[in-house]
């Protein structure tokens, strides 16, 4: 196993792929009536049509949805889409993307023990496998509903862990948010670049992440893989991150580089990474391999990166049991997020949870989920309008922009720095001994800064 070239997995199906190309659908549709292809989950990774009556079976499209869909966003191909295209709530999953961005602290127990450990190799095990972790999250193919500008998410009651998340930006949207605990400091300014290829899309992640362990002060950076979400509109709908991630210790200089394998026919290479542990000379000390759906596994190597011997492989992460035919794919911690279990004591009235178009969603109600969400866009734009005229800024409060220019491989990025205010606003809140309770359902939902501005 060469050092700088992780093994390429799934040889066997790739050279049955090759052979096979000529002869298209067909066989997609008859694989699985082959001896020893039982049960076998059929991917094409080129895209199709074979799978869209099985899509349509299973509620995700209606054929005249599909249709009209696609008549909408024919005229964007070669665009970003990430902030221009009002789109169908029915293809919208009942969270924000500040509630996704919190779904990487489902196995923040990683970067505890990171922060307790004294091997400098195995806290980049450690954080890497963090990292790796969200993505069994990130195969959901529903799309997550746009924040609201000044919208906010808060957790608590996971890992001792307090969260805050803020939508910074809307044009270009742009999130920021900031969590901790007694072992470590997580911050992220998180903006993303889109470019719709008509039944497919491709994001590339023009974010930041940080991760500083409190026992010392060392910090991590990640790059992470682009991702693309195939088959929007013909077929079925499934997501792949192939390239390279990035987990580099700034304190030290060490780092990981995994590599995402691309999927190819029957779903070959899918979900397996593979790569090295290396010391700042970029000398390979740690083998990685696994899938990011299953578990990560490490083992010590040599400078050829071989095992060494009387090693043995060692597993890093497990991924958490989920739910059984869930609706959305949703695992314990996404429907732990949603709920109000991880709410704070007078929750912000910015919240996510209380946004009347993800409730109705999750309710089932997809058309007052559609009527709520347009209401909420067309009020975004008043404000906009309103804030313009009189000449106002909007700003942030939790967050503020800093002098930094952040780059990364696809354009450089503007960082927003946590400014502790949150910190402060939560223990003035816990200090409170008052005995009134407050149902959390009944706040409704808030984020606008200047709603009276009509009135100044």
């Amino acid at each position: 196993m060469a050092p700088n070239d992780p093994k390429q997995s799934g040889g066997f199906f790739a050279s049955i792929a090759s052979s096979i190309s000529n002869f298209g659908s067909a066989m997609t549709k008859s694989v699985n009536g082959l001896m020893g292809y039982e049960g076998l989950e059929v991917v094409n990774p080129e895209g199709g049509t074979e799978d869209a009556e099985e899509e349509a079976r299973r509620g995700r499209w209606k054929q005249e949805d599909r249709d009209s869909y696609w008549k909408m966003m024919q005229k964007y191909i070669g665009s970003d889409v990430t902030s221009m295209v009002t789109l169908p709530v029915l293809i919208f999953e009942p969270m924000s993307m500040l509630q996704k961005m919190a779904e990487l602290m489902e196995y923040s127990y990683l970067l505890d023990l990171a922060d307790e450990c004294e091997d400098p190799y195995m806290r980049l095990v450690y954080t890497t496998s963090w990292a790796i972790s969200v993505y069994y999250a990130y195969q959901r193919t529903w799309k997550p509903f746009n924040p609201i500008l000044g919208e906010t998410y808060e957790m608590v009651n996971h890992g001792g862990i307090t969260f805050i998340a803020e939508q910074v930006s809307h044009h270009p949207p742009m999130s920021a948010g900031h969590a901790e605990n007694e072992h470590f400091i997580y911050d992220i300014s998180s903006k993303v670049k889109t470019k719709f290829l008509g039944n497919s899309i491709d994001i590339y992640p023009l974010g930041r992440t940080r991760v500083t362990l409190k026992r010392d002060g060392t910090v991590f950076d990640l790059v992470p893989p682009p991702t693309k979400v195939n088959n929007l509109i013909f077929g079925r709908t499934w997501v792949d991150s192939p390239g390279e991630m990035i987990m580099t210790n700034l304190t030290t200089g060490d780092k990981a580089v995994l590599y995402f394998q691309p999927c190819g026919w029957f779903g070959a290479g899918r979900y397996e990474i593979d790569g090295y542990v290396y010391n700042s000379a970029e000398e390979p000390k740690i083998l990685m391999t696994g899938k990011w759906n299953e578990s990560m596994s490490y083992q010590p190597c040599d400078s050829e990166g071989e095992p060494l011997p009387g090693t043995e492989l060692k597993e890093a992460w497990k991924l958490a049991d989920a739910p059984k035919n869930d609706k959305f794919q949703y695992t314990h911690f996404a429907h732990k997020i949603n709920s109000f279990d991880t709410a704070p004591k007078k929750l912000l009235a910015s919240d996510s949870r209380l946004r009347p178009d993800r409730y109705a969603l999750e309710q089932g109600d997809l058309s007052k989920a559609g009527f709520e969400k347009s209401s909420l866009e067309e009020r975004q734009r008043a404000e906009k309008k309103n804030r313009e005229e009189k000449g106002h800024k909007f700003t942030t409060k939790w967050f503020d922009l800093a002098n930094e220019v952040a780059a990364t491989p696809w354009g450089d990025l503007e960082v927003y720095q946590y400014n502790g205010k949150y910190t402060e606003h939560r223990a003035a809140i816990d200090c409170l001994s008052s005995s009134e309770e407050i149902d959390i359902k009944s706040i409704e939902f808030n984020p606008w800064q200047y709603e009276d501005l009509a009135a100044n």
